[in-house]
């Protein structure tokens, strides 16, 4: 039996809204006891002074891109999990890009199976189409029967509505969530910075704010019409918070999200040119960045996502135009978040934990953890004050495309506790 004694710990759960200082009792990964102060334990119980440490819920990643298979060189199964861990999430929902990729039972199947007893619970977003080519809808119900299958989603922009209005159909008897990307990629052409005084004075093709909301509201017609419940991946712009908005008043069975990153750096940061800025969607104008940090305090935005997407060094040491688009994050997310965010006081810890954790888990039909008396101890232990410098050794995903890289953080993961 292994028993933990965590003293004077700060407690943040979202679930029951608290956030106090406690003593936390785990044993054999369950959490016995949560009180003011714990004098009775076990003899052997491993007793830990945590005065300035943060507990809380495991966190929760909506979606993210794995490497393997097929592109072992940028991310392993292995390394995905160990830079979730390190990042504090316990649950994670990989799509379906891989190669080959996750648009049939087989594939899928053979993963689950692999992945049954790693160290934080692994789920895959079924593919909605087949190869993700947006061409041809997958065998929907016979993947919904794979337990593991979170819901379906191809990570891509989704432009035939035709082919979406059947697909909304079709899944809305099998009761799994969908999570769909507004993007118009003729909008976008060969944009790779949001479209503004910023891109004009850089010297790169602009991306339209109206590349995302025109295919949004498009969206939002077909889930209208059909009233399929979808989940809004990567909302990015001010426009987009204000039509999420206006949906979800007018009843509409939505859900959204944004990513880390587009909440905290704007593009006047792509002035430095680094490639591992070059994301789709862009990074927004200051007024976006205002507008989703609005929308997460105000609960518009759902939920944060970390949409990690490793590449190898060399696929990104390119000009910035030719970049893939995409950054690493499940180690950043949450130091990062808290810096910037909860320490400033834009965020409560609550609001921050539950954007991370409780959220993403309800938009995937999931029961929340929490900390909470004689429940499984899914939780994260965060030293906010510890600094670490990031670097290709310090990391432990493979890849280490970060704007990051080189500077030092303040706040990092102590433990993580998973109970398969």
């Amino acid at each position: 039996m292994k028993s933990e004694l965590l003293q004077q710990v700060r407690v943040i759960d979202p679930v029951s809204n608290t956030d106090r200082v406690a003593d936390v009792l785990v044993v054999d990964g369950v959490i016995q006891a949560l009180q003011e102060t714990i004098a009775d334990y076990p003899t052997d119980t491993q007793v830990r002074n945590c005065r300035g440490l943060v507990l809380g819920p495991g966190l929760v990643d909506l979606y993210s891109h794995s490497g393997e298979p097929g592109f072992e060189e940028r991310e392993t199964w292995r390394s995905l999990i160990a830079s979730a861990t390190a990042g504090g999430f316990t649950r994670l929902h990989v799509l379906p890009d891989t190669m080959p990729a996750l648009d049939n039972l087989s594939v899928v199947s053979r993963l689950h199976q692999e992945l049954a007893t790693a160290t934080v619970k692994v789920n895959f977003w079924a593919a909605l189409t087949v190869g993700v080519k947006g061409q041809q809808m997958t065998e929907l119900a016979e993947l919904a029967a794979e337990s593991n299958v979170v819901g379906f989603a191809d990570g891509r922009a989704l432009e035939n509505l035709a082919l979406l209005r059947r697909l909304l159909e079709y899944i809305k008897p099998i009761n799994k969530p969908i999570a769909l990307w507004g993007c118009d990629s003729q909008l976008v052409g060969n944009g790779v910075m949001r479209e503004g005084t910023q891109s004009i004075r850089f010297g790169l093709p602009g991306n339209p704010a109206i590349a995302e909301t025109a295919a949004l509201a498009a969206i939002l017609e077909v889930v209208a019409a059909i009233g399929t419940p979808v989940h809004i991946m990567r909302i990015s712009t001010a426009r987009g918070v204000e039509l999420i908005q206006a949906a979800k008043a007018q009843g509409l069975p939505i859900t959204a999200s944004t990513t880390w990153m587009h909440l905290l750096l704007d593009t006047q940061a792509v002035k430095s040119y680094n490639p591992s800025l070059r994301l789709e969607p862009p990074l927004g104008n200051t007024s976006d960045v205002q507008a989703l940090r609005q929308g997460v305090r105000s609960g518009i935005i759902d939920a944060i996502a970390v949409d990690h997407t490793p590449y190898t060094y060399e696929e990104k040491t390119v000009a910035f135009a030719e970049a893939p688009a995409g950054a690493i994050g499940l180690e950043l997310a949450l130091p990062l978040l808290w810096q910037n965010l909860v320490e400033t006081g834009e965020l409560s810890a609550v609001e921050l934990w539950r954007s991370l954790s409780t959220c993403p888990s309800l938009c995937l039909q999931q029961s929340p953890s929490a900390i909470s008396p004689h429940t499984s101890a899914e939780m994260v232990l965060f030293d906010p004050h510890q600094a670490w410098r990031v670097q290709m050794h310090t990391l432990k995903s493979l890849s280490s495309n970060t704007p990051w890289l080189g500077q030092t953080l303040q706040g990092r993961v102590v433990q993580t506790w998973y109970k398969n």
